[in-house]
């Protein structure tokens, strides 16, 4: 095999220095592009011949963007200083101050420190809030940078003293602010959730997708808004952050900037203490196809790299580690002397003009504005490809005692002396009082720095963030739109999956709001039986489809197009919940109302992006999420992996979300109506989480009076035939029909009447009752309300026997509302590859085991008689003896 050298010698430097020099005069005369080209087609050549070309996965440790190409800076250089000086006092004195008061109230000090002139820059120059009639760039704020933001917002009279003084004091008589960016708390204010690490990432990258999505349908109107994401080096080893990054290439989504804030530190220590983390991601960057953009040097290093005839200086930026240069910033200017310049004799020759402190003084490029803006410039100008900008930066920048250090990111409180160093190294005037009591400050209206700050604010269109929910364009479609699935179902019957897909297609063809309706597949259609609708509404393809699809011939062939309906996401849940949040948010972001349907394997949504998820409540996200191919006894034969036991009792756990266990079609049309129309027309925050199984049976027709029930959690399904039920009976999805069936056992084999009710959403119940008692708790003086299942079930004799395709926790969270009536049969275990007859039998949750559970607990109760109850259990082939399948 091959070896390839890593060094190699050069046998006839000469030649080299003659390639070298015409390269040079073509630069000179023909310019940069045309010496890129020739350099191109001499590559390609070389590949033709079989020459083996080294790869080269990075550019030199030095600015992209070289001295003499950029521009000169816009603004007032003084002003936008004194405004961000202003800024991190007031950041620094809003989380200094609650420490001081509020011991371990927490905050952070040190993000915003290094991204400050990263965000100034931006809010000055780039981040536009509108472009005329339309909605303005959106921006993804690094979650521990958040004080700088309220600080700003504070500056600009948007917030008062009592906010900043209220910080992560959210539960005081004045209002206050949340400690990161959080939707939920400030609807007004934050429009993105990005504290937890990696969530902003990819949902700015499907967010810039949807932007284009909702252009190419025609929906909103073409516009130059950006998605900015400002991320922190740390976080990118989140998978979520760099596991979307080809989808933006390949969609030429050159309206997303990335800007990570390369202050070479996480939570504990340095990022990469033996290696470079800008090296590192710029080749992870470049090799996605990304343009990428490296701001490591202010313009202080300029004349020391034009100086660097030997080559030594840029040599000993690239050999120098992470933690190096951490210890540089960290232990002052004599110490980067000695250990960085003074490596070399000529390195050492370039600095001795300069002293200790201005050594320590020379700026990274992410605290530069010049370097900064022309960085942006080049990332709002490029074309074809999303922009990464690297920016180098010092955590903690300017804070004495902390800056570059690795307990960094815990600092909470400054002492006196760090607060003197903090003003005299920003240079920031302050009255004596507001100096001594480290209060906030914002000068007066009027002065230079106000109005400059309002004046670029008003340029580009208004303050951001800022979140506005315009009032609703959609009204519910009326529930007989659904007829087909509320007059029951003729042979060959349907799963549920498959009369969600009617379902779905009756909401795509519908005058009014069907081009507002996105479907969300993660490459499961066909799975889902969805393919009749790539010919009818199209898969969005940017670029449309650039060739003839193989069964071009058949009536339902993959249709990719420009103005395609259908987001067909691949094999990715995440992206796919990515997609589902920009749609879920359009109504504040795109000013437009968007209802995506999200269907996929059960077993892969809150299990697997749960964290999307809770992020999608925070930002007050609609839209529905379909469970497909739930349960764990339904789903034949896929075993372990991919039985679903457990979403609901996930899904229970997030504030907003709706979780639904339908069993028939008509339940799913009653939900889905409901919830557009309490998503959308009364503009209530919430979603939901809708099962949908694989399994076909008949579909009933709808039983009078049943729409309440339904939407509220459980209805009476069907009642005993003969005489008064002796026990109720709880089913939910394809299991309501084995309570089905077990009620006509108990009564043909043993004489017993049972009533059967279809309940569709414990967790609806279960919030109705917490709400019901809390409310009769805090009211002792008024007559008590009653919870919604125990009125439902008043009158309604004997025991309860609840049997679930999921965990036995699902009914049994309105088992308080029902003292001592409930038996539970549920899937708690490990999934098992085998057809649904054996996995409901191995589960007990088959009408075999229901009509034992029934029995036994008769006869516990006196009302059936032991001895029959326990031959009754041998003959229904339910061994006693048998391992509990939870454990099996």
């Amino acid at each position: 095999m091959h070896q390839k050298r890593t060094e190699r010698i050069d046998l006839d430097p000469q030649e080299t220095n003659e390639w070298l020099d015409a390269l040079d005069q073509v630069v000179d005369e023909a310019g940069p592009d045309r010496a890129s080209f020739i350099l191109e087609r001499v590559a390609q050549r070389a590949r033709q011949i079989g020459v083996d070309l080294p790869i080269r996965q990075n550019t030199p440790y030095i600015n992209t963007i070289p001295p003499e190409d950029e521009v000169p800076y816009p603004g007032d250089r003084a002003l936008e200083r004194r405004i961000k000086s202003l800024t991190r006092w007031n950041a620094m004195a809003m989380v200094s101050r609650q420490n001081k008061f509020d011991h371990g109230i927490g905050g952070h000090i040190a993000t915003y420190a290094s991204i400050a002139t990263l965000f100034e820059v931006g809010f000055n120059h780039f981040f536009h809030a509108s472009y005329g009639d339309q909605p303005g760039d959106l921006v993804y704020f690094q979650g521990h940078a958040s004080p700088g933001v309220y600080a700003r917002a504070f500056l600009e009279g948007r917030l008062t003293p009592e906010h900043l003084e209220n910080f992560r004091h959210e539960l005081r008589d004045h209002p206050g602010l949340s400690s990161y960016p959080h939707p939920w708390l400030m609807p007004g204010f934050w429009k993105f959730p990005t504290v937890s690490m990696g969530i902003g990432p990819i949902n700015a990258i499907y967010q810039a997708r949807f932007t284009r999505y909702l252009e190419n349908r025609g929906l909103i109107a073409k516009a130059p808004r950006k998605v900015w994401a400002f991320l922190g080096d740390g976080e990118m080893d989140e998978p979520e952050s760099m596991g979307s990054l080809t989808l933006a290439s390949r969609e030429r989504l050159d309206n997303l900037i990335f800007v990570i804030n390369a202050n070479l530190q996480r939570l504990d220590g340095p990022v990469r203490g033996n290696g470079k983390i800008v090296q590192e991601l710029e080749a992870a960057f470049l090799g996605a196809g990304w343009n990428v953009i490296k701001v490591l040097w202010g313009t202080d290093w300029d004349d020391l790299l034009e100086r660097d005839s030997s080559g030594l200086l840029l040599k000993r930026m690239e050999e120098c580690v992470d933690g190096e240069y951490q210890s540089f910033k960290a232990r002052g200017g004599a110490y980067v002397r000695k250990e960085f310049f003074g490596k070399y004799p000529e390195t050492l020759k370039l600095v001795e003009h300069l002293t200790d402190d201005q050594i320590y003084r020379l700026r990274r490029g992410g605290h530069d504005p010049l370097k900064v803006y022309n960085a942006y410039k080049a990332a709002v100008e490029h074309t074809g490809q999303p922009t990464l900008i690297l920016a180098k930066t010092v955590k903690g920048y300017g804070v004495a005692e902390i800056e570059a250090r690795n307990p960094t990111h815990q600092q909470k409180e400054l002492n006196d002396r760090a607060v003197q160093l903090f003003r005299q190294r920003f240079d920031i005037q302050l009255p004596e009082d507001v100096a001594q009591n480290v209060s906030f400050y914002r000068p007066p209206e009027g002065s230079p720095e106000m109005a400059y700050l309002h004046e670029r604010r008003r340029q580009l269109g208004g303050y951001m963030p800022e979140r506005v929910v315009p009032a609703t364009q959609i009204h519910a479609p009326a529930l007989d739109t659904f007829a087909e699935l509320l007059h029951g179902s003729k042979a060959p019957h349907p799963s549920t999956t498959m009369a969600f897909v009617k379902l779905l297609t009756t909401l795509l063809k519908h005058q009014e709001i069907g081009k507002r309706v996105v479907p969300i597949i993660p490459d499961e259609a066909r799975t889902f039986g969805m393919e009749s609708l790539f010919r009818q509404f199209g898969i969005y393809a940017s670029g449309g489809q650039l060739y003839k699809p193989h069964d071009a011939d058949m009536f339902l062939y993959y249709k990719e197009q420009q103005d395609g309906q259908i987001l067909e996401e691949g094999i990715t849940e995440a992206g796919s919940m990515a997609s589902f949040t920009a749609a879920g948010t359009a109504y504040s972001n795109h000013r437009i109302e968007m209802i995506p349907f999200f269907i996929y394997y059960s077993m892969f949504g809150f299990q697997r992006v749960g964290d999307l998820i809770w992020a999608f409540a925070d930002a007050r996200g609609k839209g529905f999420l379909m469970g497909g191919t739930a349960g764990r006894t339904t789903l034949s034969g896929e075993g372990l992996q991919h039985q679903d036991g457990h979403s609901l009792v996930l899904a229970s756990t997030v504030p907003t979300c709706a979780a639904y266990d339908p069993a028939y079609a008509y339940e799913i049309a009653v939900i889905v109506q409901d919830g557009i129309r309490r998503m959308y027309q009364e503009q209530e925050d919430r979603f939901y989480y809708l099962t949908l199984y694989n399994e076909n049976y008949a579909m009933p027709a709808m039983p009078e009076g049943a729409v309440e029930g339904i939407l509220k959690g459980n209805y009476k399904f069907r009642s005993a035939e003969n005489g008064k039920a002796a026990l109720q009976l709880f089913g939910s999805g394809p299991i309501l029909n084995e309570a089905v069936r077990a009620q006509q056992i108990l009564a043909e084999r043993y004489g017993v009447a049972a009533d059967v009710w279809s309940v569709t959403s414990y967790n609806e119940l279960r919030r109705e009752a917490l709400r019901t008692e809390r409310w009769n708790r805090l009211h002792p003086d008024q007559a008590a309300r009653v919870p919604y299942i125990v009125s439902a079930l008043k009158g309604e004799p004997g025991p309860i026997v609840a049997a679930t395709d999921y965990m036995k926790v699902v009914p049994d969270q309105v088992a308080p509302w029902l003292p001592g009536r409930m038996v539970t049969l549920g899937t708690d275990g490990f999934g098992r590859s085998d057809n649904r007859e054996h996995l409901r039998r191995h589960f007990e949750v088959n009408a075999e085991a229901i009509v034992a559970a029934a029995l036994s607990r008769l006869a516990r109760d006196g009302a059936f008689d032991a001895a029959k109850a326990t031959k009754a259990i041998a003959e229904l082939g339910v061994d006693p003896e048998r391992m509990d399948p939870a454990l099996a």
